[in-house]
């Protein structure tokens, strides 16, 4: 058995250092790469022209190449100076821009390129106008016309929805553009929405290339994150679901956080390569959509998972309530966007106010269950790092210490955890299942013993010999008696076939079998009364009757009077209770434990009432008055 844990280890060990060799050799293929395409291809920064820029109107003043303008700006923000030298070097300028138009203009004022809702509008004029009818229009105009439509798509139902665009320009040959390198020019770029621009270097990107700079910056930079967060989706999408289907059951905990794995990597993967979607989308506002519905879903995803770590009634309505408002929302946006009515980004404040609601709600709906348990503790505190890193997010937006977005290390951080916390939870669960297989055979082994000792010769020859008696005596009672002792048999029998609890009054009816064969043989001397108040839980095949057994036989049964087994059933806060109580002889407890016999019947009975309900099995007797068998059955246990 050491010989193969030890082969078995070793091939572990050896699978674990083949993972790690193919991990260092792609990290290093990637960072090859990376170095290569940067230094070699392409350059960033944040304008063409060597020059200065003004915000809203205000000075001018300088800006360096090597770096990034953060400005927040309401109106536009204009550039001035000569095409940097660079251009000579990488003629190929691509311009990357979000929720926003901007003009080059020469010397003259004149826009000799542009990117606004000015050129599409009148696009629009020029085919639609009304001074001329559509019939009108030529043959090649027409072609033009549908051509120009079905490239359009969104963008011309929305004329004021700049969207995600990319464009390049190509200053190999700057006459092209009626421009020269000396020439001061100006570069414009105009918000047109009424809310400010928190961030510029977020909402335009250029790029110096040789030639497809775009594709250059997405290998070098962007597609190693990419293929760590398609692996997140990936983990999200397989390991969690399939883990809770392994385990034999659909835990929508595990279902959750993997949609929520899911989306986090999508989140991911949209924030680092949302500036490239119109490399293969060619309608920007559609760019704009994907961007915000793969943000929404995240935020769907997480308020979703955070309802199913809620356990109390009132809190999980109230989270169903809140996630069920976020999807209208989502469909809200999302109809208003298709029908032209009101972009995403118009619409963004709204989604944020709802999810700054939700955010609020959820950790309070988790303190407020802290009073129930630890478990919505642990939850809560794992969201911390989270919570932290969007603080330090928010003051940075008015002090703007740094260029860095924290939030992503809080999310991180907090996934991990979640992503660890659920592992172990898995692990536990399996050891649990390891156990319970092992346990089923001596369950087994246990019920065999159970029915053999209800079923032993001396009971079958009391059963069977009271019957022969009644057959004299009362026929038609002798027939009843017949068909409740083979009913019982069969019960004992079927036993053996049942793993799961059972419910409650399945096994009542299966005692009261018991019972009546029991009348049959101490006839007066035994009296049963019951008090059932409730039957809604369950319990382990054959679980009670021993206990019963033992008040018949033990207890009334050497009573010379006979006396009374009264089986009753209560309810409180915490319990299902199943009592057993009987008027018989009674013994001493304490002596009863130490009388040198191994008492294996009662002992797998609480044994199996422990492992499959979690129950305890509490035994009061006072000699001369009677005994009292209590089985505590707790109700958290009962709902798994």
């Amino acid at each position: 058995m050491s010989a193969i844990t030890t082969i078995l280890n070793s091939k572990r060990l050896s699978a674990v250092v083949m993972a790690v060799i193919v991990l260092m050799l792609a990290g290093l293929t990637v960072l090859s790469l990376n170095f290569f395409l940067s230094i070699d291809h392409s350059i960033d920064m944040p304008m063409f022209l060597d020059g200065e820029y003004s915000v809203d109107g205000g000075e001018f003043k300088p800006y360096s190449q090597t770096g990034e303008i953060t400005d927040s700006f309401n109106d536009k923000v204009v550039f001035k100076g000569k095409l940097s030298t660079y251009t000579s070097y990488y003629p190929t300028v691509t311009i990357s821009s979000k929720n926003v138009w901007y003009n080059l203009k020469n010397s003259k004022g004149e826009v000799v390129y542009g990117y606004n809702c000015k050129s599409e509008a009148d696009i629009y004029e020029e085919i639609f106008s009304k001074k001329y009818d559509e019939k009108s229009l030529t043959k090649d105009e027409r072609e033009l016309l549908d051509i120009h439509k079905k490239m359009s798509g969104l963008a011309m139902q929305m004329p004021n929805t700049p969207g995600y665009q990319i464009e390049d320009l190509y200053f190999f040959d700057v006459a092209t553009y009626n421009i020269d390198y000396d020439e001061v020019l100006t570069f414009e770029v105009i918000n047109p929405y009424d809310s400010p621009q928190s961030d510029f270097s977020d909402c335009l990107d250029v790029v110096l290339s040789e030639s497809n700079g775009k594709y250059t910056q997405f290998i070098a930079h962007t597609l190693p994150y990419l293929v760590l967060f398609m692996l997140v989706c990936f983990f999200g999408l397989f390991f969690f679901p399939v883990a809770g289907f392994i385990l034999g059951r659909v835990d929508y905990k595990y279902l959750s956080f993997g949609a929520l794995c899911f989306f986090w990597g999508l989140f991911m993967i949209m924030r680092s390569s949302s500036s490239f979607l119109n490399l293969w989308i060619t309608d920007p506002t559609v760019c704009l959509l994907i961007n915000a519905l793969t943000n929404y879903f995240f935020i769907s995803s997480l308020i979703f998972y955070f309802k199913t770590n809620l356990e109390k009634p009132v809190s999980h309505s109230i989270a169903m309530a809140l996630w069920i408002a976020f999807v209208l929302g989502i469909i809200t946006v999302t109809v208003l966007h298709f029908t032209g009515v009101s972009d995403v980004h118009v619409t963004l404040k709204y989604m944020m106010a709802l999810t700054a609601i939700c955010g609020l709600a959820m950790p309070i709906l988790l303190f407020y269950e802290t009073r129930y348990g630890n478990k919505a503790l642990y939850v809560l505190i794992s969201w911390i790092p989270l919570a932290v890193c969007v603080l330090v997010d928010a003051i940075n937006h008015y002090s703007h210490f740094t260029d860095f977005d924290f939030y992503v290390i809080g999310l991180a951080l907090t996934m991990v955890y979640q992503i660890v916390r659920l592992v172990f939870d898995l692990r536990r669960q399996y050891k649990e299942a390891i156990k319970y297989q092992k346990m089923q055979k001596e369950l087994y082994e246990a019920k065999v013993s159970v029915m053999v000792s209800q079923i032993q010769p001396h009971f079958m020859y009391n059963a069977l010999s009271s019957i022969a008696m009644l057959c004299k005596i009362n026929p038609d009672t002798a027939y009843n008696a017949t068909i409740t002792f083979s009913d019982y048999l069969r019960g004992n029998m079927d036993s053996l076939k049942q793993k799961a609890p059972v419910p409650f009054e399945k096994e009542l009816e299966h005692l009261k079998k018991y019972l009546y064969i029991e009348q049959l043989r101490f006839g007066k001397k035994l009296n049963i009364e019951y008090d059932i108040q409730t039957t809604d839980f369950v319990l382990p095949q054959l679980s009670i009757q021993p206990l019963v057994e033992n008040a018949v036989k033990h207890g009334v049964g050497m009573k010379k009077k006979g006396g009374t087994v009264t089986i009753s059933t209560e309810e409180n806060d915490d319990f299902y209770m199943v009592i057993i109580s009987d008027d018989g002889v009674g013994f001493d407890t304490e002596q009863k434990k130490n009388d040198g016999r191994s008492h294996v019947g009662m002992e797998n009975t609480r044994r199996r009432l422990k492992e499959l309900c979690n129950a305890e099995v509490i035994i009061t007797s006072v000699v001369g008055e009677g005994t009292v068998a209590t089985v505590l059955l707790p109700k958290e246990d009962q709902k798994k």
